[in-house]
């Protein structure tokens, strides 16, 4: 793989409506099986409790997941078919940043986990999961 396609899934990362138009402030960095994605906490992410909820928690860890495995296809999206994720504690100011590593993988068939930390980097959960190729081609 080349940076080439490490910019693309960047792109397509910010692109995405979601994190477009709902997590704006969010920064991605893509290696060779790996990803990390950081988000300023906002209290528009809160549950009623008045911390960061887990959906948001989900979507950081599943992201970096999915993003360090494919980094490593070229030809197609992959597709998450199950992820676990653990919650350690609330986090309810500052960047978090979750970083996404590829454990293994055949030839269709991907592995990866990732780790939610605050900006003092104390570890607020963490996920793993499997992941598919697709029929989606991944495209300029």
């Amino acid at each position: 793989m080349n940076i080439t396609h490490f910019k693309l899934l960047e792109k397509v990362y910010l692109n995405a409506k979601i994190n477009s138009r709902f997590f704006g402030t969010t920064r991605i960095q893509i290696s060779p099986g790996k990803a990390e994605i950081a988000l300023q906490v906002s209290d528009d992410y809160f549950h009623g409790m008045e911390a960061v909820h887990g959906a948001v928690y989900f979507k950081l860890l599943d992201d970096a997941a999915f993003f360090a495995a494919n980094s490593m296809v070229d030809d197609v999206f992959l597709l998450t078919t199950s992820f676990h994720i653990q919650f350690y504690r609330p986090v309810i100011a500052g960047e978090v940043r979750s970083v996404g590593e590829l454990v293994h993988y055949s030839r269709n068939i991907f592995s990866a986990k990732a780790t939610l930390y605050d900006q003092r980097g104390k570890v607020l959960g963490e996920g793993n999961g499997q992941l598919a190729r697709s029929k989606i081609p991944l495209a300029n």
